[in-house]
């Protein structure tokens, strides 16, 4: 978090760099924004509104629909910022904001479940609802990544996990209540339009005002940049201050989530570009810091309302996101310096059982359950068939019920076959990347591919069906060049792997919000889609996924020794004779053609490949080959049990299975995270 210390002229250059460039920057990004919209207005007519505003059409509109939102965009980006470099600071971590530690998911999250359940209650006090899911979700990411003893990328990672929790539980309320959410959806992609000024005036007076506490404890922060033992003898209460920078950084977050959405990367960017001047003091560096966002902010939308059309603009969010996420793949390239560079070590442990099973005796189990689940399925739906005329109806064609059974059959297989390629997919990528953390889903796989199916079914609605799943394949597949391509010098290290991969999942993610909201589909087929279906699945993606797991599994399988070695370092692994990088290179590439076959038949399923391989770790240990039989025999289970019950709970309508998966998963695997970081074993 440190910066070379610069002196007398050139610090002064520095400064009047940062300040004089920030304002001016923010000056003409402000007129820019009064002027450019829907209807141009010249900058002539804008300089007179300001002046002396006058009863017309044009300064009406600049005063009660462009100013508002102008000043919004400046509050917002300059509190979002603050509040990054406050975290960054207290967890001493270069990619802690609000984002990342899964604040404003937090916020956004609570604030969606307020609007179904508790509407009046909301109204009154939105605030308290975001500010309630900032500190639960920023509690949970701390401390699901280790706490003070968090490395940046498992911080990043465990921010990220408990995004998508969340995430997965506010689809859930914005499928099954869809008419009370469905004006949420362009607010939840981040948005400044304001029709009034009643949002500026209800978030002034707390940005103001904590933005000023912040300022007046700036040596309390200063302190906090020092070891622990260093601030402690200097008669720092290390604790209190971070517990007060966190809340600082909350309060901030969540009034701007409660306004406008949950908008990222401003408090990554902006702390980042102010450091590189070599500020290091608080008492210059907020101040700046504040400038810089306003105006990454301004600019962002300024750039939604130049790209839209005439019926919706895109969301500042999603285009914040694409200019952040750059941001992020040049702080790995070009920051990342160690060999395992802001990284840090990585380590596969989750923790362990207190006794292991024999592992003939867990294969026999597990394939029996699968069995008997697999075709136990077949049963259940809005007609359940009895179990007497099950087996007639299986094994001839005369059955009562043989006809129901063409239909489920196949889609009893697809969940089966994709389970088991995430779950398959989940123990390689973890295994490549040495970090338990991660799968398709955390290193952008699973967004490049619905990204790409997406842009099928909005853009080019008349193509045929199957063109959705060879665009999926085509999406993860680019998704996953991209990364090996950015991180091929540095030799595939595992936290420039991840790291990469989440800036690819951000900037696919503002892909898919843009075709959301301008496709207008939350909702729709194509959003229930994106949560994970198997829904009318045929024997054409039975083929499909037939043909990945038969070409790749024995792939895994035979590799599955020189895999293993990858949990080394890779010195010790090349030390054994392991060409390194060429083995993680065909373990990642494995992985992800497996979960691109299965998102190419299910949709975009998550946490099986983080689940399924937890579990089996801590029934086996790391044995290679048997953690692909089980974890494979695991992730089947797992999305036939979820569809199963999607089908049956509230027939005839469906819950989708990708997101049954998140919220019976989630949970357990926010389990396995506390276990790994607080219940380690003693040596």
């Amino acid at each position: 978090m440190s910066s070379v210390p610069l002196t007398g002229s050139a610090y002064s250059w520095r400064m009047i760099s940062i300040y004089g460039g920030g304002l001016a920057a923010l000056v003409i990004l402000f007129f820019v924004s009064l002027c450019y919209g829907e209807a141009a207005i010249s900058l002539h007519t804008v300089i007179e509104a300001l002046t002396g505003r006058q009863d017309t059409l044009e300064h009406n509109m600049i005063w009660d629909l462009r100013m508002p939102r102008t000043m919004i965009g400046i509050l917002a980006g300059g509190a979002l910022a603050i509040a990054g470099a406050l975290l960054q600071t207290i967890t001493r971590n270069p990619l802690a904001a609000s984002d990342t530690l899964g604040i404003n998911a937090g916020a956004y999250f609570v604030v969606v479940l307020g609007t179904v359940m508790f509407p009046g209650l909301l109204g009154n006090s939105p605030f308290l609802f975001a500010v309630l899911g900032g500190l639960i979700a920023a509690a949970a990411a701390y401390l699901m990544a280790g706490g003070r003893k968090s490395s940046p990328v498992r911080l990043a990672l465990s921010g990220m996990i408990i995004s998508m929790v969340l995430g997965s539980f506010t689809s859930a309320l914005h499928i099954f209540f869809a008419l009370e959410t469905q004006g949420l959806f362009l607010w939840g992609s981040g948005t400044l339009v304001q029709n009034d000024w009643s949002g500026v005036h209800y978030a002034w007076p707390w940005v103001v005002f904590i933005t000023i506490g912040a300022l007046l404890l700036s040596r309390q922060w200063d302190v906090l940049d020092l070891d622990e033992s260093t601030a402690s003898s200097l008669g720092q209460k290390v604790g209190i201050a971070r517990t007060g920078g966190l809340l600082i950084a909350v309060l901030l977050a969540a009034i701007i989530v409660s306004v406008v959405g949950p908008i990222g990367f401003v408090g990554l960017v902006a702390p980042h570009l102010v450091r590189l001047s070599g500020i290091r003091s608080h008492r210059w560096l907020l101040p700046g810091v504040f400038i810089w966002g306003a105006a990454l902010l301004i600019g962002a939308d300024v750039l939604a309302k130049m790209v839209h059309n005439s019926s919706m603009e895109l969301p500042t969010g999603a285009v914040m996101a694409l200019i952040g996420a750059p941001w992020l793949i040049w702080l790995v390239l070009v920051k990342m310096k160690a060999a395992n560079g802001i990284g840090g070590a990585t380590s596969m442990s989750t923790g362990t059982s207190a006794q292991r099973w024999p592992f003939g005796r867990l294969a026999v189990i597990f394939t029996l359950l699968a069995v008997v689940l697999i075709v136990g399925s077949t049963m259940f739906g809005g007609l359940r068939i009895p179990l007497g005329d099950l087996l007639p109806s299986l094994f001839s064609s005369e059955g009562l019920y043989s006809a129901l059974l063409q239909f489920r059959i196949p889609r009893t297989l697809v969940a089966a076959g994709a389970g088991a390629a995430l779950a398959i997919s989940g123990v390689l990528i973890q295994m490549s990347v040495r970090n338990p953390l991660a799968d398709a889903s955390i290193v952008g796989v699973s967004s490049g591919a619905g990204l790409a199916a997406m842009m099928v079914m909005i853009l080019w609605p008349a193509l045929p069906a199957y063109f959705v799943p060879v665009a999926a394949i085509v999406g993860a597949g680019a998704a996953a060049a991209f990364i090996f391509f950015l991180s091929w010098n540095k030799g595939l290290n595992p936290s420039a792997v991840v790291l990469l991969g989440i800036a690819i999942s951000a900037i696919a993610g503002a892909g898919i919000q843009i075709l959301i909201v301008q496709g207008k589909l939350w909702g729709g087929s194509s959003y229930i889609w994106l949560t994970g279906s198997t829904y009318a699945r045929t024997w054409d993606q039975v083929t499909v996924m037939a043909i990945f797991l038969v070409l790749l599994v024995p792939v895994a399988w035979w590799m599955a020794r020189r895999f293993e070695l990858l949990v080394f370092d890779d010195q010790s692994a090349a030390g054994l004779g392991l060409s390194v990088r060429r083995t993680r290179l065909l373990a990642m590439a494995t992985g992800v053609l497996l979960a691109a076959g299965a998102v190419a038949c299910v949709g975009t399923v998550g946490f099986i490949g983080l689940i399924a391989p937890h579990m089996v770790r801590l029934l086996t240990g790391h044995h290679m080959r048997r953690s692909l039989l089980l974890s494979a025999l695991t992730g089947a289970v797992m999305l036939v049990l979820a569809d199963t019950i999607g089908r049956t709970v509230i027939a005839p309508t469906e819950i989708p299975s990708g997101l049954l998966i998140a919220l019976i998963g989630a949970p357990y695997f926010l389990y396995l995270m506390y276990r790994s970081n607080w219940h380690r074993p003693t040596k």
